[in-house]
């Protein structure tokens, strides 16, 4: 495959909300190019995960390979499906980097929503060519000259839209030549010295890290002995290719092309996603700007069930981190669960996304425990306890992310929580019933506007901690399923919260302590007991559950010992007789209880879950 001039190349990414089409019409555009042929088409035929395609959900941005020819002109367009949810906008992000132009896809039935208003803004802010795209005109409720208007309020111009069904196949010929107009061509020189922006990668258990990437300057060829920029890693390249969505062997990559590079990278360590791709002998001077750091919001613990696996799930995480460099990882040590990770998410779906993906791909059994934020909090004078050491900030403030590493409730002179900035998008008619729920979450007012008088942007400030559980769920259900929303990071602000701490049979459970607003405290402390009493089985001494915040007791639930009826043989006579006997079990229950432990069952980690919904 020969070296492609840059200004036949047209690099694009399709950006949209979830559940609008963009892998269908991916699907639509392959199958329009002839790159995959009919018979091997499916459906979501980019999304490659089994989880992808039962949840019917985009997880990881794909880069393809399309040749389109009109009048006699060849194209190369190079696609990045990306994927729909909040939680997954660091791929988002990642993806438009590599490229020059967009597809804004918006469902004509549903409207303009808040990733759609996110993904716009996004695109704009990176100067991309966005082409606006209507997509299920076909179904008899789609009303695509609204969804017009709409998008031109949120684009600020009145750009013409595609009208497309991507099931059908309508309109997208037209696309496809639209594509082809209006996105513009990459820049770049051939003779220049190569640099090349790793936008994702993986690992191949015989080929080591596989590097996907996009040129800017020079070529990649096999042979070359290129280098890692930020690591300084030095490796000969064994193969380059692009994707058709399957891998085919290239002689090089040239500017503007998207594609794979093999150089037998083993160390996992050495590959960054951002990092510049050059020549050994004739490296680029400064690196290519390259993707912010992902911030994780939402923290939570995994550990084996089998302690023993703890040197597998090692593995896995260093493995899956190459292909998902958006959650962040530490190592932790558990006294109620042993060795396990402290993981960073970008929010609850992702959570999930990555415990599934531990357990399916590396056949893992694992204990997530509940989710929470990272708070910072000021001691009196004295260093907060338990995890890594850290210097306060010019305040006086540490970093704390999880609830076993806060000082004891009298050294605490301030704590302030994470605070999100919420946009949510919902018809008119349930406007009220959203902003009841924003403010039972203690979340404040910031603004309303008015979309073609059909929807609103309501955008609320409210705590990142009230959000990550169950808002979600929540906002679905008040608002009939019309509703959407998206966040972004609003700072921190002081805040009255407590740990609650569980305490079974005396002895404080790390991994089920939980901090959360002293309004809530009790009535939380209390479900959580009367859950807990349910789940932990019986045992030959009484059990006290307890919930503990700022010292107190604020909740208890006692489990009933297993009772033997001793008396059972005694068919009469004397009742000191039956009082000696049980006097005698009595004092062997209450040595067993001095001596007892107990086993916290796994359930009792996800009933903290529920709970907290």
């Amino acid at each position: 495959m020969s070296l492609k001039l840059p200004m036949k190349i047209r690099n694009f990414s399709i950006i949209a909300h979830i559940d609008h089409g963009k892998s269908t019409l991916a699907d639509r555009l392959l199958e329009e190019t002839g790159t995959v042929p009919r018979r091997q088409l499916r459906e979501q035929t980019l999304d490659s995960m089994d989880l992808e395609r039962e949840r019917g959900i985009t997880i990881k941005a794909k880069a393809v390979r399309m040749n389109y020819s009109r009048g006699g002109e060849d194209y190369i367009f190079n696609l990045i499906d990306t994927p729909g949810h909040v939680d997954f906008s660091y791929e988002v992000a990642r993806s438009l980097g590599a490229c020059e132009g967009v597809l804004l896809l918006v469902d004509a039935s549903q409207g303009v929503e808040a990733q759609t208003v996110a993904h716009a803004h996004l695109a704009q802010s990176l100067g991309l060519k966005v082409i606006p795209v209507i997509n299920k005109v076909d179904l008899s409720q789609s009303d695509a000259d609204a969804s017009e208007e709409q998008l031109w309020e949120i684009l600020k111009s009145p750009i013409s839209a595609e009208r497309v069904s991507a099931k059908t196949g309508l309109g997208v010929e037209h696309l496809l030549s639209r594509i082809a107009d209006d996105i513009p061509a990459p820049g770049g020189l051939p003779e220049a010295p190569p640099a090349a922006l790793i936008f994702d990668s993986y690992y191949d258990s015989f080929r080591g890290v596989v590097m996907y990437v996009r040129v800017f300057e020079g070529s990649l060829r096999a042979g070359m002995k290129m280098r890692l920029f930020s690591s300084g890693f030095v490796s000969d390249i064994e193969e380059v290719g692009c994707m058709t969505p399957k891998p085919v062997k290239a002689d090089s990559l040239g500017p503007g092309e998207v594609g794979y590079v093999i150089a037998g990278v083993k160390d996992i360590h050495q590959v960054h996603v951002g990092d510049t791709v050059t020549d050994h002998a004739r490296p680029v001077l400064k690196s290519l700007p390259g993707y912010r750091e992902a911030r994780p919001v939402v923290f939570a613990s995994i550990f084996p069930i089998v302690p023993a696996d703890y040197p597998l799930l090692r593995a896995a995480i260093e493995k899956l981190n190459l292909s998902d460099s958006a959650f962040h990882y530490q190592a932790e040590t558990s006294k109620a669960l042993g060795f396990g990770f402290r993981l960073g998410f970008m929010g609850l779906l992702h959570m999930e996304i990555v415990k599934e993906r531990l357990e399916r791909e590396f056949n893992l059994s694992l204990i997530v425990t509940s989710p929470n934020v990272v708070y910072k909090v000021k001691s009196r004078g004295r260093a907060v306890p338990g995890g890594p050491a850290q210097t306060p900030d010019e305040e006086g403030y540490v970093l704390v992310d999880n609830p076993a590493n806060f000082p004891p409730y009298g050294d605490i002179a301030d704590t302030r929580e994470p605070s999100v900035k919420v946009t949510i998008v919902t018809p008119v008619a349930n406007m009220e019933a959203v902003m009841n729920l924003l403010k039972d979450r203690r979340g404040e007012f910031g603004r309303l506007e008015h979309i073609a008088n059909q929807r609103v942007i309501v955008e609320y400030e409210m705590p990142l901690g009230e959000m990550v559980v169950d808002f979600y769920d929540k906002l679905k259900s008040v608002s009939k399923g019309y509703a959407s929303f998206d966040y972004e990071m609003a700072g921190y602000r002081s805040a009255d919260v407590v740990v609650m701490e569980i305490l079974i049979h005396g002895t404080p459970v790390d991994a089920l302590s939980v901090v959360t607003h002293k309004s809530k405290a009790q009535t939380q402390g209390r479900l959580l007991c009367e859950k807990l009493k349910e789940i932990i089985p019986r045992q030959q001494f009484e059990i006290a559950i307890q919930a503990r915040a700022e010292g107190k007791i604020i909740a208890r639930e006692t489990k009933p010992a297993m009772r033997k009826d001793v008396i059972a043989k005694c068919y009469g006579g004397d009742i000191t007789r039956k009082r000696k006997l049980l006097e005698r079990q009595k004092e062997g229950k209450r040595r067993l209880k001095n001596i007892g432990s107990v086993d916290i069952p796994q359930e009792a980690f996800v009933a903290m879950l529920k709970i907290q919904q």
